[in-house]
């Protein structure tokens, strides 16, 4: 038997999620067309012997996160419930808190995940690696290079036993090139040193007048006060992973998430991925998408068209430097490698130019000729005709006026380095806003035939000029 526990912070936190989270929880935010957690559930869900998924947070229980927990126990056919925490408990106070609901029937191990990170989440490995070689802590670790890795939690490994020797939670110098994903295992004998970590708070914290409990006794920070602790006592070990993964600590890490969720759909999810269909709108790509049953003979009667031959075997396809795409099928009948999603309740014109790299909301309307790419339109935005948005976040409700461009700066990692991570946004340098993508807030009016360049709008904004690296309050 297994449980899985999800840590979704709360209101104190993700204000660099600002304005994007004044609407919403920051982990129902959609990335990739889904609530952030929902990505979380799923995998969980597909770990045999999972048994029950626990949210810990300080998040009010409002109509959003009911609605959500409904509706990922009905889809999922497991018990999704939250738990909240009385105070910000870190991201240990509330494994310990909650403890007997954590342990309830007696789970061989549960996972602990933060809500905050984009993975591929190889639960099943990690599964395999603690039964091998069973201890109270396993931490999945990626690498990332000298310099950004400062920004994360450094892990120093035994390369042969992977036991963590060594941890330190953000350096000021390079420390190791493996840094902490903030996806655990733990086994039930993990809470102990959390019970000892809790004891010395109240012990420190107490004062000789004031008797009872002190406040901030179940405040347990895992990283500080337990793995660096621990780090060289044979407790803790590594589980390393080449897999994607980043931190949703930003919109721009947000855009960057939803990115490396829909490149993944291609596998987990190929329903989510909007395709060309007569009369739809164009999806752009970098590549064509397999076509299955497709054959091109040697001496077509019309140039120009694919032939279905269903007798055709896969292995006999042929290969992709062989296939000239463009000059033998009409664009319209072309599957190209998109990853866009769109909601089946939105209104898209068959002239419109989507992807790659797009998630478009329900309700929302796109009008003819609009150009959308590297974008997130949330729930019930319009997008009115021929306007061009790029690198930039819709807000809920918000317009786009006719002719109207809305383009942001995309702050990825480096592609020319494999190990390179987002990196840590700051929106002032130097007294002046860094460019960065351009967010629009709930229910913001753009008007016709202007220009919002590398820009934040607040919520509720009638705008009626163009805006550049400005932050409209």
């Amino acid at each position: 038997m297994l449980k899985a526990v999800i840590l979704i912070g709360g209101p104190q936190k993700g204000t660099r999620f600002r304005p994007l989270s004044f609407e919403v929880p920051k982990p129902l935010f959609p990335v990739a067309g889904v609530p952030m957690i929902q990505h979380h559930i799923e995998a969980c869900a597909q770990v045999p012997g999972m048994q029950e998924i626990l949210l810990i947070g300080f998040y009010q229980p409002d109509e959003p996160l009911t609605q959500f927990l409904e509706a990922a126990q009905q889809e999922f056919n497991l018990p999704v419930r939250y738990l909240q925490e009385f105070a910000p408990l870190g991201t240990g106070g509330g494994l310990y808190h909650f403890r007997d609901q954590i342990l309830a029937g007696s789970p061989e191990a549960f996972f602990v995940l933060n809500a905050d990170v984009c993975s591929d989440f190889p639960l099943s490995a990690m599964l395999e690696a603690h039964r091998r070689q069973r201890h109270p802590f396993l931490l999945l670790g990626t690498t990332a290079n000298r310099t950004q890795s400062l920004n994360y939690g450094c892990i120093v490994e035994n390369p042969q036993t992977h036991e963590v020797l060594h941890y330190v939670e953000k350096p000021s110098t390079f420390i190791s090139d493996i840094i902490n994903c903030g996806i655990y295992l733990f086994s039930p004998e993990a809470l102990k040193p959390l019970r000892d970590v809790f004891q010395r708070n109240q012990q420190d914290g107490q004062l000789e007048d004031s008797p009872g409990l002190w406040p901030g006794a179940g405040t347990i920070r895992l990283e500080q006060d337990v793995f660096s602790a621990l780090a060289g006592q044979g407790q803790i070990y590594v589980h390393l992973t080449d897999g994607i993964w980043s931190q949703i600590k930003s919109a721009g890490s947000a855009l960057y998430a939803s990115r490396l969720y829909l490149s993944r759909y291609q596998d987990t999810h190929p329903e989510r991925l909007a395709k060309h269909t007569p009369g739809g709108p164009r999806i752009r790509g970098t590549q064509p998408a397999p076509i299955p049953n497709l054959w091109l003979p040697p001496q077509p009667s019309e140039p120009g068209f694919l032939i279905s031959s269903p007798e055709l075997k896969p292995q006999s396809l042929p290969l992709p430097d062989q296939i000239r795409f463009g000059i033998f099928a009409p664009r319209a009948s072309l599957l190209l490698l998109g990853n866009v999603y769109i909601h089946p309740t939105a209104k898209v014109a068959p002239s419109a130019v989507l992807g790659p790299n797009v998630s478009i909301g329900k309700g929302v309307t796109v009008g003819e000729g609009v150009r959308l790419r590297e974008s997130i339109v949330l729930h019930g935005a319009t997008l009115q005709e021929h306007t061009c948005v790029l690198h930039s976040i819709v807000g809920w409700g918000s317009t786009v006026g006719r002719w109207a461009r809305v383009e942001g700066t995309p702050n990825d990692p480096n592609p020319n380095d494999p190990r390179a991570r987002m990196d840590s946004e700051s929106l002032f340098k130097d007294g002046k806003l860094l460019p960065a993508i351009t967010i629009l807030g709930c229910r913001v009016r753009i008007p016709a035939e202007v220009l919002i360049l590398n820009s934040i709008v607040l919520p509720h904004k009638e705008l009626s000029r163009s805006f550049t690296n400005q932050i409209i309050l």
